[in-house]
């Protein structure tokens, strides 16, 4: 069986994230879609929001599982989940020159597992989760947002940006 680990923030998930993971398991057997944690980083959702927006978003399959793992290199997670492969997206030349070098870090780490990249279509080439948040807020902004990431998604930036709001005049 092949079983690889698709890894990420997903804060929040887009309609990239799921193309990625839709060719993962036409490629795969097994599809870890993994949310990893960097303490340095600040996240607009936490790892249990992320956690069901994946879900929410994804159709529910055996061979596709969603999970968290945190403190550990992510070629050490994929080696845990019997995993032989990484599965990564490729957007731009700057993704590209980061991930050829994780991708020989890796190996240096461990040789056994196998680093698969996947360039999107263009359409959403340049869709990140940044872009995302940097969209919500302006008069009009979920029609925009709407277009980069799942309904789930969507809802639930809608109700994060009304917290955010009542915090603000609160």
């Amino acid at each position: 069986m092949r079983t690889a680990v698709y890894a990420g923030s997903f804060d929040p998930p887009t309609n990239g994230h799921l193309w990625m993971i839709e060719r993962g398991l036409e490629l795969f057997d097994t599809l870890i879609v993994a949310i990893g944690e960097n303490p340095s980083k600040h996240y607009k959702f936490s790892v249990e929001q992320r956690l069901e927006l994946l879900r929410a978003s994804t159709q529910p399959c055996e061979r596709l599982m969603i999970a968290h793992f945190d403190n550990r290199y992510l070629v050490d997670y994929t080696k845990q989940m019997d995993a032989d492969y990484i599965l990564r997206g490729i957007r731009s030349t700057h993704d590209y020159e980061y991930e050829r070098v994780m991708r020989h870090i890796n190996s240096d780490m461990a040789p056994q597992i196998n680093t698969v990249f996947l360039m999107p279509p263009r359409d959403i080439a340049e869709l990140s989760s940044n872009m995302v948040i940097g969209l919500t807020g302006p008069h009009g902004w979920e029609e925009n947002v709407g277009r980069y990431v799942p309904t789930p998604v969507l809802n639930a930036l809608i109700a994060r940006q009304a917290e955010d709001a009542l915090l603000a005049d609160g």
